[in-house]
């Protein structure tokens, strides 16, 4: 399905579905609810209303189903009808998952998708990761006509209105962000360098009027990013820190979000065996996530100060390598003693996140990363993890994962246990752990959060996305949906406004002051 066309429609009008093969996907007790008028166009002649009723009756989700209506041209498919708390209500994943097994192929085609508005957001980037844009098959570039799938939402329950054109907007943007961070993680490192990814990084600027801040090479060194350079400078395509900056008037607050954007990790010198190198162009995915959502959050009109960090780099193995035992000099002042060239990401966020708050003022500080392979062990393959020196924000995450479909869980948060883990005889911390067996993925996360410091009065995030960043051997776009969630109160949009973590109805009852105050403390 790769390199295919996503269009968001308020009608997708009607047509013969063997002209324009048609995908209808919702919940069970939703897809009841759509009456003969609404879906007739669409399926006529080739399927009956006794024929459409006939299929759902057979539909028995467990946790999902489908039926053709119409040889291989028509299909109607069922979400599963409950979800547990730690899911998200939207059922994004198995979203994903039927439209990839159940859309029927063709140029141009048709997804009805039935839901709820709260889930529209969610159900649309679900969508969008089963349309990944890269692909090098030979095939595909010999294809003349570009394929298109046209998407319509027919929402029931509350607000059960027609979609409005400012949501078809928000989706598009969305969905593009989420396509681009995939587009981005697919890419083999031999094209996705740091010279490449920096280019991608212009081009959003460009488009959105912003010139970006790159510091790079030889001037990293210089003024003292010791992190970065130090992971990247064996490489032939130097390491760079580049940064977007969206400063709109009447901004309240200054946030940052911090990408670490290794374009491929070798492991250095600590190198990494033949299993489990290949994979690794993906490291990349916390600095293509933000470069997604930053692109999406000043489209839909984000209102505070914005600035997106990418820490690009790739980890290489060379003369000039970064040795065990090496020293570096990180920009927050500190000394790293190397023990693990392989633990390079914390390094390249630690001098993102002290110049976040250093040169940017940021009062938030959220950090994303494709950290740890103990990511995967810790909240598995589909939930990212998040750790933060807020209880507010690790609630808020947890619920504007739930509500996107970016799945999050905690770590746990314990400096005072777990840095010891960091001790150096010789500097002030090394950079990687003593014991494996201790919450390594917290620990990493703590790393990061000591070029701040633990008593830093502002908020800080860190998101280990390592293994919901894929899905098999291709990219999710994970994270995009969920910063523009978690976010969602500070952008003009409507839409962001709901799926974020203030954007519920016990939000809507508190008093004005109550709910100003909450989200000063949130947003």
């Amino acid at each position: 399905m790769a390199n295919v066309g996503l269009q968001f429609q308020a009608s997708a009008g009607d047509a013969d579905p063997q002209s324009r093969p048609l995908l209808l996907l919702g919940q069970l007790h939703h897809l009841h609810r759509v009456p003969w008028s609404h879906v007739r166009g669409k399926l006529q002649p080739r399927v009956t209303e006794e024929l459409w009723q006939a299929a759902l009756s057979t539909l028995n989700p467990n946790p999902t189903d489908s039926c053709p209506l119409y040889l291989n041209y028509a299909t109607v498919a069922a979400l599963p009808s409950r979800v547990s708390r730690h899911n998200s209500p939207s059922a994004a994943h198995f979203i994903t998952r039927l439209v990839r097994t159940c859309l029927p192929p063709g140029t141009h085609r048709c997804i009805l998708m039935v839901c709820e508005q709260s889930d529209a957001f969610a159900s649309a980037c679900a969508l969008a990761r089963a349309f990944p844009l890269f692909t090098h098959r030979s095939g595909a570039s010999r294809r003349q006509e570009k394929k298109t799938v046209t998407v319509e939402f027919f929402l029931v329950g509350q607000d059960n209105g027609p979609v409005e054109v400012a949501t078809l907007q928000c989706l598009t943007s969305a969905t593009e962000g989420v396509r681009l961070a995939a587009r981005i993680v697919d890419t083999p490192c031999n094209e996705m360098n740091t010279d490449t990814f920096l280019e991608e990084i212009k081009k959003v600027g460009k488009e959105l009027g912003i010139v970006p801040t790159v510091i790079r090479d030889e001037e990293l060194k210089a003024r003292g990013f010791g992190g970065i350079y130090g992971v990247g400078k064996a490489a032939i395509h130097p390491p760079a820190l580049a940064v977007l900056s969206h400063t709109p008037d009447g901004a309240t607050q200054t946030i940052a979000w911090v990408g670490k954007g290794i374009v491929y990790d070798t492991g250095g010198l600590s190198m990494k065996g033949k299993t489990t190198m290949p994979g690794m162009k993906r490291d990349c995915g916390g600095a293509a996530a933000v470069l997604g959502a930053f692109r999406a959050a000043v489209k839909q009109g984000f209102k505070d100060t914005l600035h997106a960090v990418f820490c690009l780099a790739e980890n290489s193995v060379g003369p000039n390598a970064t040795r065990p035992d090496d020293i570096h000099l990180l920009y927050s002042g500190k000394t790293v003693e190397i023990n693990n060239t392989d633990a390079e990401g914390r390094l390249v966020l630690a001098d993102g996140v002290s110049y976040a708050c250093k040169d940017l003022g940021a009062d938030i500080i959220l950090d994303m990363a494709t950290l740890t392979g103990a990511q995967g062990i810790a909240t598995g393959k589909y939930h990212a993890a998040v750790l933060t020196n807020s209880a507010e924000w690790e609630a808020a995450c947890v619920k504007a994962g739930r509500q996107c479909g970016d799945l999050v869980h905690p770590l746990v948060y314990c400096p005072e246990l777990h840095f010891s883990e960091f001790t150096s005889a010789v500097a002030d911390m090394k950079n990687s752990v003593a014991d494996r067996d201790n919450s390594p993925s917290s620990c990493a996360g703590l790393f990061i959060a000591s070029h701040i410091g633990f008593d830093w009065p502002g908020v800080w995030v860190h998101l280990d996305i390592a293994a919901p960043v894929h899905a098999g051997e291709r990219a999710t776009g994970f994270g995009v949906a969920l910063l523009l969630a978690l976010f969602g109160q500070a952008s003009e949009d409507p839409l962001l406004n709901l799926v974020s973590p203030l954007g519920c109805e016990a939000d809507a009852q508190e008093g004005d002051a109550e709910r100003d105050s909450k989200r000063r403390r949130l947003v």
